[in-house]
């Protein structure tokens, strides 16, 4: 069987760490014997240089007929309209592709606890995947407004869609430690009120799985002080955007975390959570990691290689114990040399 996979650059890093990851999954393909399309499109601020906006129809469409979607990075200084931003691509792309559901694993693997900025006593043993809702809530509410005087989001959510996600997360805590952490701000806001309400119901359908609410302030705090409690953590999308970034550092860098984005149906989108780096851009000093563990997530998820993909994040983890890294991660070496590195490695 041969998949389609479409590759979204992007802008600042993201042309450099998708080209050398594209090249590691070439050698993978050879060398675990499956096939795959490629198609390369313009997407974020590139997009609005050459089509006058961050996703195009062709772009759309090529990921609508696609078996898997890998993004490197969009946004930068050099788009400022704030009606037409490399950013609004991935709201437009989440929404019409359908990708209600975000994935954003955190681990600290054995021989790198050193590597964080938390203590190593903290955060020995963490490992947690964090479960996003991914469009709604307040960047997809209505109505919105700005004016000289005045703004206006509105946050909301149905049952409908926290149910979804819900049961996303309930499902991933089954397979692994059968923990659930459900975060929301319960105290103040309707829409957690809701979201509670909702968790709760549903949990009813997961004897097996252990739930605990936590309010978002007091997991924020958790993350720093004791990581390695969490299993599964499932938040609304504001939330998990900013919790998801918090957890990226606790490995190291914000440039070792990936995540896959899913729809019920359709192709699932892998991107890593970090951002264009305009500063470090075309100077061979960005962190390709989290890009390459999001084609790892990709293997596993979309084409079914589940050995090919334990490989790859063998390698990763056993370069960065060994220091072979950059130098976000008090490492001496380049992107370049890096893929280099997993090349021979694999």
């Amino acid at each position: 069987m041969s998949y389609k996979i479409v590759a979204l650059p992007g802008d600042g890093i993201g042309p450099e760490i998708m080209n050398g990851s594209l090249a590691i999954l070439e050698h993978l393909s050879n060398a675990y014997n499956f096939e795959y399309e490629l198609e390369t499109h313009d997407f974020g601020g590139i997009a609005i240089d050459n089509y006058g906006e961050p996703l195009p129809f062709s772009t759309l469409d090529a990921c609508k007929k696609a078996d898997a979607i890998l993004l490197g990075a969009v946004g930068g200084p050099k788009w400022t309209d704030p009606n037409n931003r490399p950013e609004q691509g991935l709201l437009g792309i989440r929404k019409a592709l359908g990708l209600f559901a975000n994935i954003r694993p955190t681990t600290v693997t054995k021989g790198t606890s050193h590597l964080s900025p938390i203590k190593e006593e903290r955060v020995v043993g963490t490992d947690f995947v964090l479960v996003r809702e991914l469009t709604g809530g307040i960047y997809f509410g209505e109505p919105k407004k700005l004016n000289d005087n005045d703004a206006l989001d509105s946050l909301t959510y149905t049952r409908k869609e926290i149910e979804r996600i819900a049961k996303v997360a309930f499902d991933l805590a089954q397979k692994r430690q059968q923990k659930l952490t459900s975060v929301d701000k319960e105290n103040v806001l309707s829409s957690s009120k809701l979201w509670r309400n909702v968790i709760n119901d549903v949990a009813q359908s997961y004897p097996d799985v252990e739930v605990n609410h936590l309010l978002v302030d007091a997991c924020a705090m958790h993350l720093i002080t004791n990581p390695s409690q969490f299993d599964v953590i499932v938040t609304e999308n504001l939330f998990g955007d900013i919790l998801s970034d918090e957890s990226s550092v606790i490995p190291g860098s914000l440039g070792l975390s990936p995540s896959a984005s899913f729809s019920e149906q359709g192709p699932r989108l892998y991107e890593p959570i970090h951002g264009s780096a305009p500063d470090i851009a075309n100077q061979d000093k960005a962190n390709p990691f989290g890009m390459l563990l999001s084609v790892a997530m990709c293997l596993r998820e979309s084409l079914n290689e589940e050995t090919a993909a334990n490989h790859l994040e063998t390698v990763i983890y056993q370069l960065i114990k060994e220091g072979k890294t950059t130098r976000d991660l008090n490492g001496n070496y380049n992107t370049s040399e890096i893929f280099n590195f997993v090349k021979e490695n694999l």
